[in-house]
């Protein structure tokens, strides 16, 4: 099996909540690190949202590995966002090329 092309440059985040003083909280998303990945479209369907038709694209995103225990390995429910363009999160393997890479499985919502 070949290398992955680690050839874009992607920003890892995860969701933060803060107190808004008002006894609810304010959520915002915070930078976890850099990663250079290699993106691979999968199949995408159309979806009804509240007000708009929205288009999901699946996505493997293959990096380079960490260490479970390390704060840049990706998890679900964290995000990609990259070149204008935000991959959710879904869940994460190592990758079948070999044990120095992960492979992350990922959405892209977008309305159409």
């Amino acid at each position: 099996m070949s290398r992955p092309k680690l050839n874009r440059h992607l920003k890892l985040e995860h969701l933060t909540q803060a107190p808004d003083g008002s006894g609810g909280y304010s959520q915002d998303w915070a930078e976890l690190g850099v990663h250079w990945a290699e993106i691979k479209p999968g199949s995408g369907r159309e979806t009804s949202g509240p007000a708009v038709s929205l288009s999901r694209v699946a996505y493997r995103i293959t990096i380079r590995a960490a260490p479970v225990s390390s704060d840049a390995r990706p998890k679900a429910g964290q995000r990609f966002r990259g070149h204008g363009r935000v991959y959710a999160i879904t869940a994460v393997t190592e990758s079948p090329s070999g044990e120095r890479y992960l492979t992350c499985h990922a959405e892209e919502e977008t309305a159409t």
